[in-house]
């Protein structure tokens, strides 16, 4: 049963609201900074599962709308996004960088020894490293013809979208409790308490938008993405490749740091209606990937998976709390940070950005966390991670 794009998306808000219900009911959740569309969306995972394991029917959607709610997400980060916080991040986004290279050769390295541990081929050990974790599914779809047709690895496509699919659970799951360990534990606290980038409180407090306010912010952010499109297209034109949610990350930046310092205008950075237009956004995204994940179709390959990503959770978990933290100056920003590299560590961007958003949502913001972890997840990662993986084939290819 193929749902079409327009009932996709419907049923995603009803899912997320689903999941912000049920955080809103159980503390356990809220305790846990378990992202509200994480919660919802995997019980409808599970439901899919389930009726197909029962009855054979085989539910699947139409994601179209998914990346375009992405790239609102992304421009409405860069249009809170100064040139003063980004120059203040210029230190610790290069520790950052620093810091996850070094994680990846980790993870290739936990990846080939499990797979040898198991008997498989050493190289399948990298489908359960960098390649599907911090690489994430398109990555994945990416090498898996490389590893078929160079390596003899005929199912790398199948064993490395198994590892995605499930790291991303991991990295949703584990984030949270992460930033909620550090936070108790050293006592943390933002700087000052300012209104979220992404989304609004949790408390009860009535919080009032402004009718033009929200127009305003929907017209910028459309105005980011067509000058997102330009970077991107003028970037493949010199031999570059970004994915276009960081070309509208740009464009926003771009956008917030010099109309304002022309023409004196209200502008919509750190505008509730921004805010909640992003955290919908994300929220809605999020809950697509997850209500979308098929687990049936890689139940045949779910011991080794298993293993590999038992072992890449405990590195993650283990690098985040005791290297991270402390390389990005064991603060609340740190705390913040540590909760994002727990999803792009074993998921995706978004996912990095929802765990920073349930985080800041409960305690505070970081501004520079909310800069620093998509550029490195999403332009630093990319470069860096083709090639590790290249070297890495030809060490144990």
């Amino acid at each position: 049963m193929q749902l079409d794009s327009f009932t996709t998306f419907n049923l995603a808000i009803l899912v997320l609201a689903l999941g912000k219900w049920l955080n809103s009911r159980f503390s356990v959740l809220r305790d846990f900074n378990i992202p509200e569309p994480v919660t919802s969306g995997l019980l409808v995972c599970l439901a899919t599962a389930i009726l197909f394991v029962a009855t054979g029917v085989e539910i699947s959607f139409d994601l179209t709308t998914r990346n375009f709610l992405l790239l609102y997400f992304f421009a409405a980060i860069g249009l809170n996004s100064d040139l003063k916080t980004l120059w203040a991040g210029g230190k610790p986004l290069a520790i950052l960088v620093a810091a996850t290279i070094v994680f990846m050769f980790l993870q290739n390295f936990t990846g080939i020894a499990v797979a040898s541990l198991m008997g498989l081929d050493q190289v399948v050990g990298l489908l359960g490293g960098s390649v599907s974790l911090l690489g994430g599914h398109g990555t994945t779809i990416a090498w898996a013809p490389t590893f078929a047709e160079q390596h003899g690895v005929a199912n790398a496509s199948e064993i490395g979208i198994a590892c995605a699919t499930f790291g991303l659970v991991l990295a949703s799951l584990m984030g949270g409790p992460i930033a909620k360990y550090l936070i108790t534990r050293h006592r943390l606290e933002p700087k000052k308490v300012e209104q979220p980038d992404v989304g609004i409180t949790h408390d009860k407090k009535s919080q009032d938008l402004d009718y033009f306010s929200l127009l305003r912010t929907l017209f910028w952010l459309n105005v980011s993405l067509a000058l997102g499109k330009l970077i991107q297209e003028g970037l493949e034109g010199a031999g570059v490749n970004l994915p276009l949610f960081v070309c509208s990350l740009f464009g926003a930046i771009i956008l917030t740091n010099t109309f304002p310092r022309l023409v004196k205008t209200e502008w919509p950075a750190g505008s509730r209606s921004l805010a909640l237009v992003s955290d919908i956004s994300l929220g809605v995204f999020l809950a697509m990937s997850l209500m979308s994940l098929q687990l049936w179709t890689i139940m045949e390959l779910a011991g080794p998976i298993l293993g590999m990503l038992a072992a890449q959770f405990v590195l993650a978990f283990v690098f985040a709390l005791f290297v991270i933290f402390w390389l990005m100056g064991r603060d609340y920003e740190a705390a913040v940070i540590c909760a994002g590299f727990g999803g792009i560590s074993l998921g995706a961007t978004p996912t990095a950005m929802a765990n920073m958003t349930a985080v800041a949502q409960k305690y505070g913001q970081a501004h520079k966390a909310f800069i620093i972890v998509p550029l490195v997840s999403g332009f630093f990662v990319d470069i860096s991670n083709a090639l590790v993986i290249s070297r890495f084939l030809e060490w144990f290819g």
